[in-house]
């Protein structure tokens, strides 16, 4: 199997001519240290809709720097290929229009070797504009550079998603690289308990945030509990021999139709052969292990076992109130950017506190993807970037194993549609306080 390694560094607000270059080819060779182990042919496949081929996103976030840099700064400018600004535009309407997304898989040109070009070409492109911007030039685009690092992050995590449901629709189920962590059994799930009162949610303070996250304002709690970790694979093989699928309480209506339609019976990549539950893994396919936290899980599943259990869902605002004020931002302990499993770990042995909040997996939360109080798009095609899917997903905290390295903080606000389980999601439990 393949280990890969992913970078070290931690994104600050980068305002010199250095840094900035530094961290340019930071994230853009991760990129490509992800991409490696796959063929030209594996980087072409389109699985399904909602998964894209990895060629693409290597060229769609190239195309985000020629867009939205390059255009509006390059002397006599002229893009890289007429049609790559057709090509790979994903949703940005005000930019002109799109190939459908449904249909990216169908484009065998330009080769997975030709997007390399294209990356190298704005790569050196970019490299000499940032060498030459005066401070205040810098200082204006530090900004649209730092969104363009991060969404590059966002891409790479999307890449492995992707590559993953690619992979195992080959009857083969090769592996992407990784090796399983060893078989264990989960620990007993304990409660932290938490105040709750006024409090403030949002990004504050210095650093990246995207506009989702922003303004910072006050909500009111009432007290509340989480589970001190993950719900676990063994805990949903008891949810599963109790009928949990076939239990039409547990569900919410939407749901519910689902399972009906889909024939949900278990976890996205899990599947049944002589009575072993078995699931799919960038590091290959193995039986299921009972200790690591259930992934590839939709909200309704989610919630689902929440029911179940006699719990709920936490709403986003308790998980970002506890996250900030238990643990505070995340550290080297958090299992993100996992180059060893690509996956889910066990739990560490529990301390009385929160674990897992941060890395495993996106942790489902039972609030809808809305708009903040006081929340403005920016102006233009960069206020398409969060602001018009606040409608229709739910959200997601916490960062998951394939999350780059930096990209995780407490106010992050992920976001799916409730159906969605390609991602690698999972979920905590949380209940009102004790009495």
């Amino acid at each position: 199997m393949t280990t890969l390694s992913a970078p070290t560094h931690s994104p600050t607000d980068s305002r010199t001519v250095d840094a900035l270059l530094s961290r340019y080819d930071e994230v853009r060779s991760y990129t490509e240290v992800l991409s490696a182990p796959l063929s030209p042919e594996d980087q072409t496949v389109q699985s399904m809709a909602d998964v894209s081929p990895t060629k693409w996103h290597r060229a769609h976030v190239t195309w985000f720097f020629e867009t939205f840099v390059l255009a509006e700064q390059e002397r006599n400018f002229a893009p890289y290929q007429d049609k790559y600004w057709f090509l790979f535009n994903s949703y940005y309407e005000a930019v002109g229009p799109r190939y459908a997304r449904a249909e990216r898989g169908h484009i065998s040109r330009p080769g997975a070797h030709d997007v390399g070009t294209y990356r190298g070409n704005v790569d050196a492109r970019m490299r000499d504009l940032i060498d030459t911007l005066d401070p205040g030039a810098l200082e204006q685009l530090a900004s649209t550079i730092e969104l363009g690092f991060n969404h590059e992050q966002q891409h790479q995590e999307l890449l492995l998603m992707d590559i993953k449901h690619v992979l195992s629709a080959n009857p083969l189920q090769p592996a992407y690289a990784g090796t399983p962590a060893p078989i264990c059994d989960p620990d007993r799930l304990g409660w932290v308990d938490v105040e709750g009162g006024l409090v403030e949610v949002g990004h504050e303070g210095g650093g990246f945030c995207f506009d989702n996250e922003l303004p910072p304002h006050r909500v009111y709690l009432e007290p509340y509990r989480l589970g001190d970790r993950l719900i676990t694979n063994g805990e949903w093989l008891e949810f599963m021999a109790d009928g949990g699928y076939d239990r039409a309480g547990l569900w919410l209506s939407d749901g519910w139709g689902r399972v009906q339609r889909e024939g949900w019976q278990a976890p996205f990549y899990w599947q049944q052969l002589d009575g072993i539950w078995f699931e799919h893994t960038l590091h290959g396919t193995f039986p299921v292990n009972p200790g690591v936290p259930v992934t590839h899980l939709s909200h309704y599943e989610a919630d689902a076992f929440a029911s179940w259990a006699g719990k709920r869902l936490p709403t986003e605002q308790e998980w970002e109130h506890a996250a900030r004020t238990l643990l505070g931002e995340p550290n080297d302990s958090a299992n993100l950017a996992d180059s060893q499993t690509f996956h889910a770990r066990p739990a560490p042995p529990a301390s009385g506190g929160l674990r897992q909040m941060y890395g495993d997996c996106w942790e489902w939360t039972s609030s809808a993807y809305l708009a903040y109080p006081g929340f403005h798009p920016a102006e233009g095609a960069i206020g398409e970037y969060n602001g018009k899917f606040m409608s229709g997903q739910m959200v997601l905290r916490g960062g998951c194993a394939l999350t780059p390295p930096g990209h995780a903080r407490a106010s992050y606000r992920n976001f799916f549609p409730a159906g969605a389980r390609w991602p690698m999601t999972g979920l905590r439990l949380a209940e009102g306080a004790a009495k």
